[in-house]
């Protein structure tokens, strides 16, 4: 599985996208950090939809809480097709006013959109030399940007450094929200593909929490 990037941040001062993880357990975070992006940014192509398929032949095993998601989200590409799942995104995450479902941490954790929270995130980013690209019109603080930073900082380095790097944003950027974006994506009565999605991104980002927890 090798999902297109996301494109909201830039990396001004640290190492480039080219980087390659040290282990091939990090190889595989960094592929699901920049999968989750992609799907939380725009809805998949038709080569994205197939590319789902075949992973899950290779992660959608077993019956842990992962394997499970891998597995549903695999059977729910296989059953969709470009056309309807970008309609499906749009009514989700693109509707006239406010959306049907936020995808912005400061939505979940003050309430309200350009909140603390992201003044709080753009420090953190400032001192990891990453910073939004211009001509964006994403905040920081939605899923698919913090998903980059995490592929980005899984691929910069796996010392004790790098690794603490890692802990410290997810527990203070991503762990106090993800389960409400997810709930929330499975709550949208129009969510049938992308409520699959919303159950990988809390299964593997569970996986993460346990692992931070044990570091």
């Amino acid at each position: 599985m090798s999902a297109p990037q996301a494109a909201i941040l830039r990396e001004p001062g640290f190492a480039t996208s080219a980087s390659l993880p040290a282990s091939a357990e990090d190889a595989a975070r960094a592929e699901h950090y920049a999968l989750l992006a992609r799907l939380f940014l725009a809805a998949p192509d038709a080569p994205l939809l197939a590319a789902l398929v075949a992973a899950g032949d290779v992660f959608g095993v077993g019956d842990s809480s992962f394997g499970v998601a891998w597995a549903e989200l695999a059977e729910a590409a296989r059953r969709t097709d470009a056309r309807s799942v970008r309609d499906e995104y749009e009514a989700l995450f693109q509707g006239i006013g406010r959306p049907e479902v936020m995808l912005y941490g400061s939505f979940y954790l003050a309430g309200f959109l350009m909140e603390e929270p992201l003044a709080d995130l753009r420090d953190d980013l400032a001192g990891l030399g990453l910073a939004r690209r211009g001509g964006v019109t994403e905040t920081e603080d939605h899923v698919a940007a913090l998903a980059e930073v995490m592929r980005h900082l899984v691929v910069s380095g796996a010392d004790a450094a790098g690794l603490a790097r890692q802990r410290a944003f997810f527990t203070r950027h991503l762990q106090p929200w993800y389960a409400r974006l997810a709930d929330a994506v499975a709550a949208a009565p129009q969510a049938s593909f992308y409520a699959r999605v919303g159950a990988l991104a809390r299964a593997f980002f569970d996986v993460e929490s346990e692992a931070f927890a044990m570091d």
